[in-house]
């Protein structure tokens, strides 16, 4: 993806400095509710579903981004094109400032060129969509027919205004292994960039899609070296290399430590329940209780999806990555071509 302009990575390095220094979160998702469209094999917010009474509205969600202060929010589900005041959403949480970066994460499947446009207009800085397999058998692992194809047309066509926002994610499978690097040629082929992350059993406590056997865990590492000599070469692979390398250890031992879920990312729930991590239902009423009451028992290192790899980085490290990665220089342009 283009690097993102220097005064605006300014401002961002500021506000990430200052959440360091006081505790606030890095990143807030906001689960804007827990329906969806498709019916995923890897996740527990499949199918539409009744909204709940005291689904938070968009003076909410803006009340909430002056609270914390995140850096970045994404905006999640579920599938957030589901709500009928996404607009709305967008407008409130984003400040003069431009900040916080917005993150728009998505199916695709209400997706059109319109709505990616006019969104855009409103303030949201990244669009990412889902993707599986580099074919039709997306369909099947997300239920869902015919969004391979939808896909297939909305992406390149975004893709094709030039602004450099889309990516994809691809949660690595037991299913997909053998599919990496033909889903990353696809994210080339349509102009955008891609972000991996691993699949965890803590969503579906089912282990039928987990990578653990010797030969699996020798093809991952071989695909995730390969990756990494691909990023070097032709860039679009938005993960961090220590976040890349780090899948293999992560299916290898099973778990990672040293999780901050709480401290530098934190959850909305669509009723406004503050969660650490949307892996766990425990709830609370303000960061300030999920300080107290669940970072110091947290010992969980049963995921290694790419927020959090991220954001398990030191300070400096994190610093040194956005200085020297989401910077706007010449350099940075080409690399991303």
């Amino acid at each position: 993806m283009k690097a993102i302009p220097f005064s605006r990575a300014a401002r961002m390095i500021s506000r990430g400095t200052w959440s360091f220094m006081t505790d606030r979160p890095l990143v807030v998702s906001f689960e804007l509710t827990h329906s969806c469209t498709a019916d995923c094999l890897h996740c527990d917010k499949g199918k539409i579903k009744p909204e709940p009474d005291g689904l938070l509205r968009a003076a909410d969600y803006g009340r909430l981004v002056r609270q914390l202060k995140p850096m970045a929010v994404q905006l999640s589900g579920g599938e957030p094109l589901l709500r009928k005041d996404l607009a709305e959403i967008v407008r409130a949480v984003k400040e003069p400032s431009g900040l916080p970066y917005t993150i728009l994460v998505s199916n695709g499947r209400l997706f059109t060129e319109e709505k990616y446009l006019a969104l855009r207009a409103l303030g949201v800085n990244q669009f990412s969509f889902s993707l599986d397999f580099p074919d039709e058998r997306h369909d099947g692992f997300r239920q869902s027919p015919g969004l391979y194809q939808h896909l297939s047309k909305l992406v390149p066509a975004l893709a094709a205004h030039g602004f450099d926002d889309v990516a994809l994610n691809t949660a690595i499978t037991r299913e997909n292994l053998p599919t990496l690097e033909d889903t990353y040629e696809r994210a080339r082929q349509w102009g955008v960039s891609i972000s991996y992350s691993a699949y965890t059993p803590l969503r579906t406590h089912s282990m039928e899609h987990y990578i653990s056997s010797t030969d699996d865990l020798d093809l991952l590492r071989r695909t995730l070296d390969n990756l990494l000599k691909l990023k070097a070469q032709y860039g679009r692979i938005a993960n961090s290399d220590w976040t890349l390398s780090g899948i293999h250890d992560f299916f290898l031992h099973g778990s990672i430590p040293g999780c901050t879920a709480g401290r530098r990312f934190m959850v909305i729930t669509p009723t406004g329940g503050m969660r650490a991590c949307s892996m766990y239902e425990d709830t609370f009423t303000s960061q300030k209780e999920i300080l107290k009451e669940w970072v110091p028992k947290n010992e969980c290192g049963g995921c290694y999806v790419s927020i959090r790899s991220y954001l398990d980085a030191s300070f400096w490290t994190l610093l040194k990555d956005n200085l020297s990665n989401r910077v706007f220089t010449k350099e940075s342009q080409a690399k991303q071509c």
